[in-house]
């Protein structure tokens, strides 16, 4: 079994924007921050990934990319889950003019899984990108209007990956990463 995501990888560009921003004021509280290379738009997430499933999505995933069109997206604002007065993840928020076409690329990402035969977790699509998790609800209302002061540089989305997620093997048991394949937008195998 394979635990995976679907997901949106900003450039290192933009990632490093935010991290900048961001690697002044880390030190003001004890979170467990995001490294860079764990920033990412998770589009899609699946716990179980049987083995027997993965090249039905694959197939299945390139076909959705090939369905879609690329756009802007920024990095800008954020907030809290569950809320920003007992939040337990803080958050940096995502803005394009193109808030429709991204509901498609998650929704295709999805149904890309389900129809692998694989069960994709979570509810309503909410784009963000997480920053950090508290372990304890702790009130954020500061760090969310510190981040509503941050507007990233913009990029366009023309492609997202499939993600391989290793819980607990990277440095300070934090999961580790691993890009299965790219899939670019507009490149459809059929």
């Amino acid at each position: 079994m394979n635990r995976m995501f679907v997901a949106v990888i900003p450039p290192e560009s933009v990632i490093e924007d935010l991290d900048e921003f961001l690697s002044v004021r880390r030190e003001a509280a004890a979170f467990r921050w995001a490294t860079a290379e764990q920033l990412h738009l998770t589009l899609a997430f699946a716990e179980h990934v049987p083995d027997r499933s993965l090249d039905e999505a694959i197939e299945r995933l390139e076909t959705a990319a090939g369905r879609r069109t690329p756009f802007a997206l920024t990095v800008t604002g954020g907030g809290a889950f569950p809320n920003v007065a007992e939040g337990k993840v803080l958050y940096a928020g995502l803005e394009t003019d193109a808030a429709e076409e991204l509901d498609r690329v998650a929704a295709g990402s999805r149904n890309a899984l389900v129809k692998a035969g694989i069960e994709v977790d979570g509810g309503r699509f909410r784009p963000h990108l997480t920053l950090a998790r508290t372990g304890q609800p702790v009130e954020l209302s500061n760090w969310v209007r510190l981040l509503d002061a941050y507007r990233g540089p913009s990029w366009t989305v023309s492609s997202f990956a499939l993600v391989r997620s290793r819980l607990g093997e990277g440095p300070r048991k934090r999961p580790v990463y691993e890009t299965v394949a790219a899939f670019p937008f507009g490149h459809s195998a059929i």
